[in-house]
């Protein structure tokens, strides 16, 4: 959740950010209010409840008459009491349920707009010219006998595949290359939970607007992660942990599941938007003044991984209206698909700057010894889909694939996917 004190002191800064994103700034001057009724109910309570303990002591004295009239003004007290506490609860509770719902500020230079308001901030590399017509992922994938969406559905529905063969043995190299990258660079390497409790959840920002795209296990009061970016955010919660040595960097390999509510029809051919895939992601808790710069950093290690599968690909600063609930900014990359004549997101990398650690209460010590809410951020460094890009960016006409020089060591030297048999 945003800081409190941002609200109250420049509530145009949040009013602004909630324009930014399309999102009702009303928002803001309900919240004001409340929040002088949350304070104003606090007042009065603890007003009333000085007053009561005064009037104990004087109880305490008083005998006879004195005794029983000071008794019966100590029961209205008692029940002024409790009606201001009720006060007090229902005030908090509106003004903290709102709180909770109010997306991050949306950092200085953000664009405007929805999903098709980005910027392109760069390309890289030259879109492949084909001297043949080129196979699409999922072709190239059952020739090679890497993939099977057709018993993937049988098992388990639309939106699910197997990872076969060459498949299988593509998306480990690929995740090993991300793995030694990450622990090369610092990142501490992680095999995080899967499963989380409502509010780790809850404090990343994954049950507002988006609390469709989770799969909750109501037996156990459990949600399936989408990425692994929820439970290392949650790995510090209700902690002061020490960042005087700098940031605390973590690279999470997962399996990652999303039910993709509200995109039937999109994307339903091959792997590209699916129920379940692995991933490794990249999380940092830092100090506020260190996350605009550590967000470039991040950057920078996704495309030093792009680099490695030898892809196009083109930057884009996000659209405030298609930030998630907890980014203040985020930077897609997206990698050229032939066969679709268009870019597609391979990584992404959102700046949450306090927002999730203010819930789930992740501090560290400043200068002076006091604790302060820490930053965080996260990255993509590879995913099951970036064999979508490599399949296809790298294909021979006679249905093989050539791999990328870089990956080679991690799939044993080899430097061309054939097909089963040849």
């Amino acid at each position: 959740m945003i800081d409190p004190r941002t609200l109250r002191e420049d509530p145009d800064v949040v009013r602004a950010s909630q324009r930014a994103r399309g999102e009702d700034e009303g928002t803001v001057d309900k919240l004001l209010s409340l929040d002088a009724e949350r304070r104003s109910s606090i007042a009065t309570a603890d007003q009333l409840r000085a007053e009561q303990k005064q009037l104990g002591k004087q109880i305490g004295k008083a005998r006879g008459d004195e005794r029983e009239a000071l008794l019966a003004k100590g029961k209205e007290l008692a029940a002024k009491v409790k009606a201001a506490e009720a006060e007090q609860t229902r005030a908090s509770g509106e003004f903290d349920e709102l709180h909770r719902r109010l997306p991050n500020i949306v950092l200085p230079g953000v664009p405007e707009g929805g999903e098709d308001d980005y910027v392109v901030l760069k390309h890289v590399g030259t879109p492949r010219e084909f001297d043949f017509t080129p196979r699409d992922h999922l072709d190239l994938g059952e020739r090679l006998g890497a993939i099977d969406t057709e018993r993937g559905a049988k098992v388990s529905g639309a939106r699910f595949y197997f990872l076969t063969g060459l498949g299988a043995q593509l998306q480990l190299a690929l995740l090993n290359m991300a793995a030694a990258q990450a622990t090369a660079n610092g990142f501490q390497l992680m095999i995080p939970p899967v499963l989380v409790r409502p509010e780790i959840m809850a404090g990343t920002g994954f049950l507002g607007a988006h609390s469709s795209e989770v799969y909750r296990l109501e037996e156990d009061d459990l949600y399936l992660v989408g990425t692994s970016e929820v439970p290392l955010a949650g790995y510090h919660s209700d902690e002061i942990i020490d960042l005087t040595k700098g940031p605390r960097r973590y690279a999470g390999w997962s399996t990652c599941f999303r039910r993709e509510a509200g995109s039937y029809g999109k994307d339903t051919r091959g792997i590209i938007r699916v129920h379940q895939f692995d991933k490794i992601e990249m999380f940092v808790f830092c100090r506020p003044e260190e996350a605009e710069h550590e967000h470039e950093r991040l950057l920078a290690w996704e495309e030093e991984m792009l680099a490695k599968i030898e892809v196009p690909y083109r930057v884009i600063d996000t659209a405030a209206g298609d930030l998630g609930t907890s980014a203040a900014r985020k930077y897609d990359c997206e990698a050229w698909v032939p066969t679709q004549q268009t870019y597609r997101e391979l990584t992404s990398t959102s700046n949450c700057t306090t927002f999730q650690a203010r819930r789930l209460g992740v501090r560290y010590r400043d200068a002076n010894g006091r604790p302060q809410t820490a930053a965080t951020l996260n990255g993509t460094l590879a995913t099951t889909r970036w064999m979508v890009a490599i399949l296809e960016n790298h294909q021979l006409e006679d249905g093989s694939v050539r791999v990328p020089e870089a990956l080679r060591p991690f799939l044993g030297g080899r430097d061309v996917l054939v097909p089963p048999g040849e």
